[in-house]
């Protein structure tokens, strides 16, 4: 018995090594991306998909050749597994910053509005790429419209800050990013630098130790210091060898290991939707977003709420600390991208939480103000294609006057107001101050924000209104 299980073990470890493309043959097709000069789009569809895609950008360094075998080898690791593979066949050496996102961009779009022909899930295309199209991958994630940006990223030994990279070492590497992204002053290219809490995808690193072109330090590194910072889910996976280009690389020595690494996050990735999901936005200030709670992405009430609900919805956050519903706030919330996002997120049903920062006398003196924004942002809410149902949920107690936050401006000026538009426009109103009034024992010492156990006890009353207006 214990020989077969030996010989069973080498085979499947055989499986890995053995070039890929000689494993699986893939349906390919090659398609021009829109208004692109010199970029195609190259596509490798599965014959049982799972609906999960992935689009692939490939390093500078690359010939077209190179860039042809790693599109096979990397195919059919994918397609074996259910996955739509497409790759984006660009000349990065003539290639401007521009272009490279641009196609990027192109290409998840292209792949997203034909999701139904293709049998691929909208919310769940993964964009990756290796050093400077890890750049281009990142720059996408960070930077771009919520309709192109792509629900998952993986990079392998990306430039993340151009200026930070080891060209002196390998100068192909640094004239080849000073071309496509230019002379960068004071950080202002560097991807890390755009990473915002909720809004960035998750995502998964893998670096080598050994990286002469790209230091992982200061690039790979840094994003992840800035996933983690803004409590944004990503994995991180370093190894000891295998230099620049080891992911490409059979003769890696940590390859088996690098593609057994892939393959578990994968699996245990989950889709944040499906076109069939009711879409949940919770738009908000620090309370929504889950300020001072420890990885907030995954233990705010937004994320509790969407344990609650269950599969059958889809909850996303949208909150941002010290955000004001009032346009002449000190930072109103409609200036933000989370507030596209929310938009472009096309939910079925809102759940509003803004108030408390309005009640700063800085701000509450534009407090006759406060319906009409209120009114315009939910006509904007309800002017969207899904017609979402939309809660207006009064602020928590402010149990201290930290801020110059003050409840009684809440209760006696903002409650009657958000009473107001919610009869004017038939939304439905979540007293949360009322319904959190007796738990002061579940706030931060700033007596404004809920510790993760109260943020628990926010999505407890929120979902108990939801399921039962939904009749669940």
């Amino acid at each position: 018995m214990k020989i077969i299980v030996k010989h069973l073990l080498t085979l499947m470890l055989l499986g890995f090594v053995i070039p890929l493309h000689a494993q699986h043959d893939v349906c390919r097709k090659e398609i021009t991306l829109p208004e692109s000069s010199s970029s195609t789009l190259v596509a490798f569809f599965p014959e049982q998909p799972s609906g999960r895609a992935v689009v692939a950008l490939w390093d500078d360094a690359d010939t077209q050749n190179v860039q042809e075998i790693k599109a096979k080898d990397w195919a059919s690791f994918f397609v074996q597994r259910g996955i739509s593979f497409f790759v984006v066949k660009y000349s990065l050496p003539d290639a401007a910053r521009s272009q490279l996102v641009a196609d990027a961009e192109k290409a998840v779009k292209m792949v997203r509005d034909s999701a139904a022909v293709w049998h691929i899930n909208p919310y769940d295309v993964g964009i990756m790429g290796w050093g400077m199209g890890g750049y281009a991958a990142s720059v996408v994630s960070t930077q771009s419209a919520f309709a192109v940006r792509p629900d998952f990223t993986l990079l392998f030994n990306p430039v993340i800050s151009p200026n930070a990279m080891n060209a002196a070492i390998q100068p192909s590497h640094g004239g080849n990013a000073a071309k496509a992204v230019g002379k960068e002053t004071n950080g202002h290219f560097s991807a890390d630098r755009y990473v915002r809490p909720h809004l960035t995808p998750e995502a998964a690193l893998f670096l080598t130790n050994d990286d002469k072109a790209v230091n992982p330090l200061l690039n790979g590194m840094a994003y992840y210091a800035a996933m983690h910072r803004n409590g944004n889910a990503c994995a991180l996976f370093v190894y000891p060898k295998g230099g620049h280009d080891f992911g490409s690389s059979s003769a890696s020595p940590y390859r088996l290991q690098l593609l057994g690494d892939l393959s578990s996050w994968l699996n245990l990735h989950q889709a944040s939707a499906t076109s069939q999901s009711v879409r949940v936005a919770c738009i908000g200030n620090s309370i929504t977003d889950g300020y001072g709670i420890y990885m907030a992405d995954a233990n705010g009430y937004p994320a509790v709420l969407q344990k609650l609900l269950g599969k059958r919805y889809a909850v996303r956050n949208f909150g941002v600390s010290s955000r004001t519903m009032l346009r002449r706030g000190d930072w109103p919330y409609v200036n933000e991208l989370a507030w596209r996002d929310a938009q472009a997120f096309n939910p079925d049903i809102v759940v509003l939480k803004l108030g408390t920062n309005d009640s700063k006398p800085e701000n509450w003196r534009f407090g006759a103000d406060f319906e009409a924004d209120l009114l315009a942002m939910v006509d904007t809410l309800q002017a969207l294609p899904a017609h979402p149902a939309v809660y207006l949920a009064t602020p928590i107690p402010a149990f201290k006057p930290t801020w110059n936050i003050n409840d009684s401006v809440i209760v006696n000026a903002i409650v009657p107001v958000i009473r107001s538009v919610a009869r004017k426009r038939h939304c439905k109103v979540i007293d949360l101050h009322t319904a959190f009034a007796p738990y002061d024992d579940l706030m931060q010492a700033d007596g404004i924000h809920p510790t993760a156990e109260g943020a628990v006890k926010m999505a407890e009353f929120i979902s108990a209104k939801l399921k039962s207006d939904q009749g669940d």
